[in-house]
């Protein structure tokens, strides 16, 4: 499951409403909003979130968060490190071998640790 299909299904939770009724609602197949909760499609395009945003009905913030999430939430990265040392390009080979064994504490520390460089 992506982060997008994570909040997508808290927010349906607190609705109370299915997949089903959503996507109704939304235009779209229950079959393709589960595959985009369960991270078996990319990324919703910028339209469908809008519909999502005004489904949920979702303030400015909130609209903002949830874009920001469906934009970090595809279920397929590819990480290019041509032109990166070879460091570089060790570390994102080693972390996608690891990553399926990494617990939510550690990729804590780890997201914590990119979020002190970037800030």
């Amino acid at each position: 499951m992506t982060p997008f299909g994570l909040k997508m299904r808290e927010m349906r939770a607190v609705k109370g409403v299915s997949q089903k009724e959503m996507a109704e609602a939304l235009g779209v197949s229950a079959a393709y909003l589960s595959a985009l909760e369960h991270g078996k499609r990319g990324v919703p395009n910028w339209a469908l979130v809008q519909k999502i945003v005004g489904y949920f009905n979702v303030i400015w913030d909130e609209a903002e968060e949830l874009q920001n999430i469906a934009a970090s939430s595809h279920p397929r990265v590819v990480v290019d490190t041509t032109g990166l040392s070879p460091k570089a390009t060790a570390f994102a080979n080693r972390l996608a071998g690891e990553i399926a064994r990494l617990d939510g504490a550690t990729l804590d520390e780890l997201m914590a640790v990119l979020d002190s460089r970037s800030a």
